[in-house]
């Protein structure tokens, strides 16, 4: 079941509202011994998790399915880097970084139990199920927060956006549960920032522009590569392919990512490229531009220096100067305290 993106928190007799967390979506399946950890998209996430697959064997009835996230939580909030390096295909290296970094689960929502298809049941039914069945007494397994008061659930989006929480959930208690469907809604952090605008990569379709690659300055002067402005209009793609065309001339002559792939990230600062450890083979290669155009962008959030999602673009700035584009206009949101919500923050 999928959200749509609304900019409001939704008020509505009947509504209800959680957190929504910033890691991997994640559906389990449980019968008897085996348990299996399936994302979003039907990818195996078991053989990343050892630890949650042990974890959940003691927390979940014998045979159910459930629907939640799996976050890495940390005294600075939710690490979804750290979550990413837990996608490796070494063996070895996984069960390292499971004793390292453990994986949390946070359960929200319960699709079946026993022989009993819940989908087709309202969500308070699903969730009053879960809560009599979810055993969150151990470390690192949780059931999600819930409310009614929509007050309740503009504090959450406000206190925890520094944590990592990626904003609030609006569900109707009413609802069934309907894949594929976007009948939940998200009310997600957005804010603007003027960034460098240093090459573009082609869309998959070949005709048109499909991301343009963002930069900001740091205070030593290097260019790091902070994000993508995506989710372009097809009109909008193509007409990005002329006017990016100027700038295509001579772009590596002094372009301060130049030999990235040959170094694999050696360079100074963060570079664009490389294999993506969630999408196996994706292209990520892509054509420079020289820097001379900023773009302002909405973004969510940002991580480690990056954004943590797409950014959209909102407009091209002929009077900014890209050496003008850097990290002191991006919004620095103090971590909130956690140890109300994941007790395995205080170890």
């Amino acid at each position: 079941m999928l959200a749509t993106s609304v900019r409001e928190i939704p008020r509505a007799p009947g509504l209800t509202y959680e957190p929504k967390w910033d890691g991997f979506r994640c559906i389990v399946f449980r019968d008897g011994d085996e348990v299996v950890l399936g994302s979003r998209n039907d990818r195996p996430l078991t053989r990343y998790f050892p630890e949650l697959a042990d974890l959940l064997r003691e927390a979940l009835p014998p045979r159910c399915v459930v629907d939640g996230e799996i976050v890495i939580v940390t005294e600075h909030g939710l690490d979804f880097e750290a979550l990413q390096l837990r996608l490796h295909p070494a063996e070895s290296r996984v069960r390292l970084l499971a004793e390292r970094t453990p994986a949390s689960f946070v359960a929200f929502d319960l699709l079946a139990l026993g022989d009993s298809d819940l989908t087709g049941e309202p969500f308070r039914e699903r969730r009053r199920l879960l809560e009599t069945v979810l055993d969150d007494r151990l470390a690192r397994v949780h059931l999600t927060p819930l409310t009614t008061d929509p007050e309740v659930a503009r504090d959450w989006f406000t206190r925890f956006e520094g944590a990592g929480f990626d904003g609030v959930m609006a569900k109707d208690g009413d609802l069934p549960y309907e894949q594929d469907r976007r009948t939940m809604w998200k009310v997600k952090h957005e804010r603007s920032a003027d960034c460098a605008v240093a090459g573009f990569r082609w869309h998959k379709d070949g005709k048109g522009v499909g991301s343009l690659l963002l930069g900001l300055y740091d205070e030593q002067g290097v260019l790091h590569h902070v994000g993508v402005a995506a989710s372009l209009p097809a009109a909008r793609r193509r007409e990005l392919v002329d006017e990016l065309a100027p700038l295509r001339d001579n772009a590596l002559t002094g372009h301060p990512w130049r030999g990235w792939a040959e170094a694999q990230g050696e360079v100074a600062g963060r570079v664009p490229g490389g294999q993506s450890r969630w999408s196996a083979g994706k292209d990520l290669s892509w054509e420079p531009l020289r820097v001379e155009l900023v773009a302002e962008v909405r973004y969510e959030h940002v991580q480690a220096g990056r954004f943590r999602h797409g950014a959209r673009l909102v407009r091209f700035r002929p009077d900014r100067d890209p050496r003008s584009c850097t990290y002191a206009q991006l919004d620095e949101v103090p971590p909130a305290e956690l140890r109300t919500l994941f007790t395995e923050v205080a170890r």
